[in-house]
């Protein structure tokens, strides 16, 4: 995949309104509640999201939203003709939005490739590339039970995070789009809903470690797993449509640099808790009980707050990924006799 280094606006490749999408039907959301960890979004007509993946690649689900009330932390009803009775933060960034199911969470650290092809969504990749510095929020959108009496879904906005996008590929339709994850943001506001989601969001940061020669050597600790990890990946044969090997070294090598970013300092996470995450990757040769117990142990990460919670966390998961992959490897040496 080459990198496009001086995009060509992208709302060239679409202009139809008739593109097919992976979702039976639309949903629209009718009234939403804003917290500081989530966001809900009630009355919709229709819950089903449904991605499917190419290549690799996942299709981004086409949704259709209209006109909303929104409902912010005073349950103060507002609607969108007035004016929003936020206070300004320091620090926020006001971004497109896009949501996805609850096994599509996106840690910091990882990349992700999705096919956009809706003329909505090339706009929003337009905004980004433009106007944004290449920068949208990854979310969830998590399906609760607010009224047992009510027949109504709804849904959660939950772990938000920043990301920037590294390629873009030109497509006959659409366009394949490399996406890195930077760090979890929480989102605050939304500011508007047509063509695409955008909101304001704010950085959600580690609390401050306490004992920071304790972090380093967990740390350093992890990186060592991890180097050994990679290198059973390497030596394990996978099939041609599995994730790349380089995977989790390629997560490792991001965190382990300042990355450079046309952003505020307070969005990027620390040291420590980017190599806390770069652990939690796709792996070549996965079945798909190994990738639904890692997308759950995503969602435990992206929950905690502390780093050295963390850390330990993902060294136990990467012990664990290493005696998997050496059992792998040895049945891989006898089927090979």
């Amino acid at each position: 995949m080459s990198e496009t280094k001086q995009p060509t606006p992208i709302h060239t490749l679409c202009n139809s309104s008739n593109m097919s999408c992976c979702i039976n039907k639309p949903f629209t959301p009718t009234s939403i509640a804003v917290s500081p960890s989530s966001v809900l979004i009630s009355n919709i007509t229709h819950n089903l999201l449904r991605t499917t993946r190419t290549r690799g690649s996942v299709a981004y689900p086409g949704f259709k939203t209209h006109a909303v009330n929104w409902v912010c932390n005073n349950g103060v009803g507002l609607s969108k003709k007035k004016r929003y009775g936020f206070v300004a933060f320091a620090g926020f960034l006001e971004l497109p939005l896009l949501p996805f199911p609850p096994d599509q969470v996106l840690v910091p650290s990882e990349t992700k490739t999705l096919h956009l092809f809706e003329a909505r969504y090339l706009k929003l990749l337009d905004e980004c590339l433009f106007k944004k510095k290449k920068l949208f929020v990854h979310f969830v959108l998590d399906p609760i039970v607010v009224s047992s009496t009510s027949s109504e879904a709804s849904f959660a906005a939950r772990y938000g995070c920043l990301v920037v996008i590294d390629k873009v590929e030109q497509l006959d339709v659409g366009a394949l789009v490399t996406i890195r994850g930077i760090g979890r943001v929480t989102l605050v506001k939304f500011a508007k809903s047509e063509p695409f989601l955008e909101g304001v969001v704010l950085p959600l940061r580690d609390n401050v470690p306490q004992n920071e020669s304790e972090i380093s050597s967990k740390v350093l600790e992890l990186k060592e797993a991890l180097h050994g990890l990679n290198s059973l990946e390497i030596k394990l044969k996978a099939g041609k449509d599995a994730p790349l090997q380089t995977q989790t070294a390629n997560s490792l090598e991001w965190a382990l640099k300042e990355p450079s970013l046309d952003c505020e300092e307070s969005f990027i996470p620390s040291f420590a808790e980017r190599v806390s995450f770069s652990a939690l990757q796709n792996m070549s040769g996965s079945t798909q009980s190994e990738m639904l117990k890692l997308q759950e142990e995503k969602l435990k990460a992206m929950d905690m707050k502390e780093t050295e919670e963390r850390l330990e966390f993902s060294l136990s998961f990467v012990k664990n990924r290493v005696s998997m992959t050496a059992a792998k490897l040895a049945i891989q040496s006898l089927n090979m006799k």
